[in-house]
């Protein structure tokens, strides 16, 4: 193989004689790509000589259409009718394209990213809008016509989405709830007001933090455990074969486990509110030595307390339909491959996680308004 070559000869003002030698190929080309783009820059070619011309493929015929700035003529390829076939059908490619496209300067990509994103969030809400619609209306379906409840599609998803979240729900909760009476012992006791350690740990887990640390907690658990599942069953298409059969997918799928949220919510969160302070209890007792009975006493006498955990309870059932819609609604977007798949499930929790501080902080913004 002889790497490919050129020459130019001057036949007069800006045109030129092209003639060729060697293999014009992928293996043989070399540097000589370059340096005919560099020697051709400004130059018009009138003639091509081949008499040289080895081998000759598509890639020697893109470099010369991209070198040259019009087309050669055709009686040019005459004593090898195979290359010029090649060439003429590369040329006529290489005209025929569209130009790369111009790429953006910074800041019209930042105001794409930008406009992007508010597209994708209004899509987001008219979509989450048009579930809820259909979500209210099976509900009211479910409420009227009680005999076609699916009873132990909501007995096993209180099951899974509830009854098994109790240990990680009391153990979280229990080093909270330790967690606050360690920072208040600490801070309190510098003021001589260590006995307030009671009260900030009640205060701390039945109005804020229990409910929160358990909606939180089930948000990653049983909001990606819905995505997951109804959006695998999208992409085996068993939602739609529900459809053909005549089984609504929401009073099938989307109704139980909103129905387990709702009444496992409530539950969990009075196993936190437990757990929570339980840890508060115990470490009052081992650092500051107020035993269990002083610590229920200190509770009892506070007349604020029920506020507070009537505050807590009621976030519960909120807390729990948004946990369910979310990840329901995002298992009904799943699109049929598994790479969307994944960005629901995440959209799920990270949703879900989000809507459940926004919520708190208004709750926060209407209790204050209560007085509560």
């Amino acid at each position: 193989m002889s790497a490919a070559d050129f020459q130019i000869d001057e036949s007069g003002g800006d045109s030129a004689v092209l003639r060729l030698s060697g293999d014009w190929t992928t293996g043989g080309l070399g540097h000589a790509a370059r340096r005919l783009s560099d020697q051709l820059s400004g130059r018009t070619v009138s003639r091509i000589d081949i008499s040289g011309l080895g081998r000759f493929d598509t890639a020697g015929a893109l470099i010369i259409a991209q070198a040259t700035d019009k087309s050669l003529p055709a009686d040019a390829w005459s004593s090898r009718p195979e290359a010029g076939r090649v060439y003429a059908m590369v040329e006529k490619l290489e005209r025929e394209s569209a130009p790369p496209p111009r790429r953006p300067d910074p800041l019209t990509r930042t105001f794409a990213k930008i406009g992007q994103g508010v597209y994708d969030i209004g899509g987001e809400m008219i979509l989450s809008m048009a579930f809820l619609g259909r979500l209210i209306t099976a509900s009211g379906a479910a409420v009227r016509h009680p005999s076609d409840i699916r009873w132990p599609a909501w007995f096993s998803q209180g099951e899974r989405a509830g009854l098994d979240a109790i240990p990680i729900i009391a153990v979280t909760n229990f080093f909270i709830g330790a967690v606050i009476a360690f920072l208040g012992a600490n801070l309190l006791t510098q003021f001589g007001a260590g006995v307030f350690t009671v009260q900030l740990v009640a205060v701390a887990t039945l109005r804020e933090l229990a409910v929160l640390i358990t909606a939180i907690l089930l948000a990653g658990r049983s909001s990606s455990s819905f995505a997951a599942e109804i959006g695998s069953m999208r992409m085996n298409q068993e939602v739609d074969a529900m459809q053909v059969m005549g089984v609504n997918p929401f009073q099938a799928l989307v109704i139980p486990r909103l129905a387990a949220m709702l009444v496992m919510m409530p539950l969990l969160t009075f196993v936190g509110i437990l757990t929570g302070l339980l840890g508060g209890m115990l470490v009052t007792w081992s650092q500051l030595g107020y035993g269990p009975a002083f610590f229920i006493q200190q509770l009892g006498q506070d007349n604020t307390m029920a506020t507070h955990l009537f505050v807590g309870m009621v976030k519960a059932p909120v807390f729990a339909i948004v946990i369910a819609a979310i990840g329901c609604r995002q298992g009904m977007s799943v699109a049929g491959d598994v790479e969307s798949l994944g960005r629901r499930v995440t959209a799920a929790v990270v949703q879900a996680i989000f809507a459940i501080i926004l919520l708190d902080a208004v709750f926060a913004l209407i209790f204050l308004e209560l007085n509560l």
